[in-house]
């Protein structure tokens, strides 16, 4: 009997690690992964991995950023319209709900594709705007910042002169059920028959775990109702129901209603749904058991994720898909393995699917899974509301008048009433004030030419910092780097007499040069390496190979890179190469 149940232990185990080798093998890591960091605003940064696995490659975009601490920082939900139903592009709604403020959004709860309506919970600021769903997690936000993720649970009532009488909010429910209807679901109840409705002229924000009390302004049969901006619509359904309703809710009678979390979530600010739970204790969760269909959580697609580092940091995160020759996607649990490696305490899933994305400042920072962008029903909203320096127009500026990088443009952005210190640093300390004063919120921009005290400023490294005081006497401060270096100027490809591409240019001063001749695309074909180059014009001529083979024809891109004295700096051309005027 003992050797039998050490048998069975043994295949049971064998299963469970060949399922969760299954999940999992496109994980193995390579030695080709290729990472890119940039700084989006103040403390927030976005990495780009790109990691090319024995399935394909897989593209993972991840934004890191401080603990929310509802000043400078905060993480809210937000609806597409401003309503349940409807969708909305994720990059118009984090343009529309930034306020001023520099945002980066994240899809968030999967979604009913006819209605718009989210699948489970949604809490604003403290109002319940949508219930729940049961089975699968949410994820919650306090005050100071920190998530949590429970199964959570809806309870509702309601009662006027008779016994309480339960309820749910914001949705149709079968025959025999009550729902309550408030100003988030839209402006009218939905169309239905044999329903009583009773409206409820004013009526409190649905915060759960109080008491909700309003007085019925008018009864009427049949739906649609409209929803009284600050009020509600109580509506019944069955004959029992609607008798109910009718003789315990009519004209003049107050109503009270009450929603109760389980667990009591009352004391926190935002919560979201999706799922199902991701990282734990910073362990991976194979299997959460929530009601998700095995298709959605094994399939490979575009993902969304939120975690939280212990240290409270914030990550929204991101796998595009679904194309084998760019990124694959992953299954839930491989996005889970992503985020423990990447360093969550916690982390719980969002969004997945076509309209899986993650936005910043009006664009999308994952590309779409099938090149055009996708609506969806919700986001989580990452702002903040300090001072922002936008990045530098050119990342090298060159005022030698050849048209390439002659002028910089510099802007920054205050959400709110500030005083505004704008300066530019270079070299052997000079330093020049760009603003100094009271400023309106919005963007602020300067155009410079590199010159200062009548003359070329100091070649080198600049820094253009922005400090900002706002009307919350809150002071915060942004900078961006950039380069003045007229070395290399005056770039030109043209074909020789034999068909060749030959770059001509010019250098300011000794320089270490390097040419580099790649597709539109930015792949790279070829490398010529000129070595140590005096001042004055200089040529290279690319003979039309890539390695022993000839290239053939097509548009090419080649770019001059100068690395002196003073740094480096680089300008590229576009040109058309004809395979068959090759000799």
């Amino acid at each position: 009997m003992l050797r039998k149940l050490l048998l069975t232990a043994a295949l049971a185990a064998l299963l469970v690690s060949a399922v969760a080798s299954a999940a999992t093998g496109s994980q193995r890591r390579s030695s080709q992964e290729t990472v890119s960091t940039s700084t989006l605003m103040p403390g927030v940064t976005y990495t780009r991995e790109v990691d090319f696995t024995s399935r394909g490659p897989i593209v993972l975009d991840v934004v890191t950023a401080p603990k929310p601490d509802g000043t400078v920082y905060s993480l809210v939900p937000a609806l597409s319209n401003d309503s349940l139903r409807g969708t909305e592009k994720l990059t118009q709604l984090e343009t529309r709900v930034s306020g001023g403020a520099t945002t980066v959004a994240i899809d968030g709860d999967y979604f009913d594709r006819r209605t718009g309506a989210p699948n489970g919970i949604l809490l604003q600021n403290g109002v319940l705007e949508s219930a729940p769903a049961g089975g699968r997690s949410s994820l919650g936000i306090a005050a100071n910042g920190a998530l949590t993720t429970a199964r959570v649970g809806l309870a509702g009532t309601w009662q006027g002169s008779g016994q309480r009488r339960p309820l749910v909010l914001n949705t149709p429910a079968r025959k025999g059920k009550f729902t309550l209807y408030t100003p988030a679901y839209g402006t009218a109840t939905p169309s239905e028959t044999g329903v009583v409705e009773a409206a409820i002229a004013s009526f409190p924000p649905a915060r759960p775990g109080v008491t909700l009390n309003g007085t019925v302004t008018q009864v009427v049969s049949g739906g649609p109702t409209r929803i009284p901006p600050g009020g509600a619509v109580l509506v019944a359904r069955g004959s029992a129901s609607t008798a109910q309703l009718t003789a315990e809710a009519p004209p003049g009678q107050q109503v009270e209603a009450r929603l109760s979390l389980s667990p009591d979530w009352s004391g926190l600010v935002s919560a979201v749904g999706g799922g199902p739970l991701l990282v734990k204790d910073g362990k991976p969760v194979f299997h959460a058991s929530e009601s998700f269909d095995s298709r959605r959580l094994n399939g490979r697609q575009p993902r969304c994720a939120i975690g939280q580092l212990p240290d409270r940091r914030i990550q929204l995160v991101g796998v595009e898909g679904t194309n084998p020759a760019y990124s694959i996607g992953m299954s839930s649990y491989e996005l889970a393995v992503a985020l423990s490696r990447l360093g969550a305490a916690t982390a719980f899933g969002l969004g997945s699917g076509p309209a899986a994305g993650i936005a910043f400042d009006g664009r999308l920072l994952t590309r779409p899974s099938n090149g055009v962008e996708a609506k969806l029903s919700d986001a989580l909203v990452l702002s903040y509301s300090g001072v922002y320096a936008a990045p530098p127009s050119t990342a090298v500026l060159s005022p030698n008048g050849d048209g390439a990088g002659d002028s910089e443009a510099l802007s920054y952005r205050v959400a709110r009433p500030s005083t505004v210190v704008a300066t530019l640093a270079g070299p052997r300390g000079t330093k020049i004030t760009l603003a100094n004063g009271a400023q309106s919120p919005g963007l602020h921009t300067f155009a410079w030419d590199g010159s200062a005290g009548g003359g070329l400023a100091p070649e080198g490294a600049w820094t253009f910092a922005v400090t900002a005081t706002d009307d919350r006497n809150v002071t915060t401060s942004a900078q961006r780097t950039f380069a003045l270096d007229d070395t290399l100027s005056s770039l030109a490809v043209k074909l020789g007499s034999r068909g060749l591409p030959t770059a001509a240019f010019q250098l300011a001063r000794a320089a270490t040069v390097v040419v580099v001749v790649e597709r539109p695309n930015g792949v790279p074909v070829a490398t010529l390496r000129l070595g140590s180059l005096a001042a004055g014009p200089q040529h290279a001529t690319w003979r039309g190979r890539i390695g022993p083979r000839p290239a053939p024809s097509g548009r090419y891109r080649m770019e001059v890179v100068a690395a002196s004295s003073v740094g480096t700096s680089s300008l590229a051309a576009l040109f058309s190469f004809r395979a068959h005027t090759r000799k």
